[in-house]
């Protein structure tokens, strides 16, 4: 604890993503949850979503000059070097400030400066990492931090041994406390009872893939009498969420969906993206699911993700480079198939995990306290 009148205070860093984002107000969540005097301030990147998501979620959000390198094009990371410098002095004015006894890294830009500057300052640190392969910056932090969180096992060739402790994935909690049902979810989204719905999210900044197959298949959905729910992301977003539009009877259309525990209640299939976040999620949900995961992730690791479900008979796996020609197909298979949806409901409900982000919070404040 701080000297100081005894109360902890907790820096949160991280971003970039919904991925990032979503955990760490989890993990905020039940942090105060456990201690409601605890004082806790997330660190992100300027212009990143972050810093409209955490003060929506009711936190404190501090945004320093931070970017990643740019494999597209050299000369966008002219000013990089100056951008790290920069954000180094920035964490510590904000460590001045608020001084903390405790900071936690979720992953994204923002993670490295400041668990970077805690550790100098011998200052305990925690990392979450989501996925199954570990970023760079939380490879090098996590030689010096006290404990890392992950959501799978076989994760001691990142991290040491002795410093893992495998806690799942923490899921939002409009999701793993959702009360919703799939009448009133559908009113919500200006939808009909008696018609099959399809959910589609490729995650906070879109699927390409996905939402290209989408709206070559919009026709298709009206033909079908069938429903959408269809969160765009924020790449691209004005194109599709105009021609989504176009079919006001049947389709609801926005780059985000803030109330994602009602399309979930309304959904009768998901279409998705299989990073490990988003199988947290579906798992907690219990909703049958075509993943499609993204091939250019760090050793293909979507894929392992998604193959994970598809092996337990969880879930169906549409490589990217076969989605335009045979994702809608899979998708309305399946939403015409009542026992095949309903066995991989079971399957993937049963591999869920809903207290990822309590554990993670106790332990985080056990340590601090020895």
């Amino acid at each position: 604890m701080t000297e100081n009148n005894n109360i902890q205070r907790i820096i949160i860093a991280g971003g970039g993503t919904g991925g990032h984002i979503f955990p760490a107000i989890a993990i905020a969540n039940a942090l105060r949850k456990i201690n409601p005097n605890i004082e806790l301030l997330f660190i992100g990147a300027l212009g990143k979503m972050e810093m409209e998501k955490v003060p929506q979620a009711g936190y404190q959000i501090k945004g320093i000059d931070i970017a990643g390198f740019n494999r597209s094009s050299i000369l966008k990371n002219i000013s990089l070097p100056y951008k790290i410098m920069k954000s180094f002095f920035q964490v510590k004015e904000i460590f001045k400030d608020f001084s903390p006894n405790a900071v936690i890294g979720v992953g994204g830009y923002s993670t490295y400066p400041v668990l970077r500057y805690a550790q100098k300052k011998g200052i305990p640190t925690f990392i979450h990492e989501s996925n199954s392969f570990a970023g760079k910056s939380n490879i090098l932090l996590g030689k010096n931090a006290n404990k890392i969180f992950v959501a799978s096992d076989g994760m001691e060739k990142f991290f040491p041994a002795k410093k893992i402790i495998i806690t799942g994935n923490p899921v939002r909690k409009i999701i793993s406390e959702s009360t919703v049902n799939r009448s009133e979810s559908l009113r919500f989204f200006g939808l009909e009872e008696n018609k099959r719905t399809i959910l589609v999210t490729g995650g906070s900044l879109g699927s390409r893939t996905i939402n290209e197959v989408i709206i070559h298949h919009l026709t298709d959905l009206q033909a079908l009498n069938v429903q959408l729910i269809w969160q765009t992301g924020a790449n691209n977003s004005e194109r599709y969420i105009l021609a989504g539009k176009a079919f006001p009877r049947n389709v609801w259309v926005g780059q985000f969906i803030q109330d994602i525990d009602k399309a979930f209640a309304a959904a009768d299939v998901v279409v998705a993206r299989a990073g490990a976040m988003s199988i947290a999620e579906m798992c907690v949900a219990g909703k049958p699911t075509v993943f499609v995961p993204f091939p250019y992730a760090a050793e293909d690791h979507q894929t392992a993700n998604a193959m994970r479900l598809v092996n337990k008979d969880a879930a169906i796996m549409i490589k990217d480079e076969e989605a335009r020609t045979t994702l809608f197909g899979a998708v309305t298979d399946l939403l015409m198939d009542d026992k095949k949806r309903q066995l991989f409901s079971e399957n993937i409900s049963a591999l869920a995990i809903t207290n990822a982000n309590e554990r993670i919070a106790e332990e985080i404040l056990k340590t601090i306290a020895k």
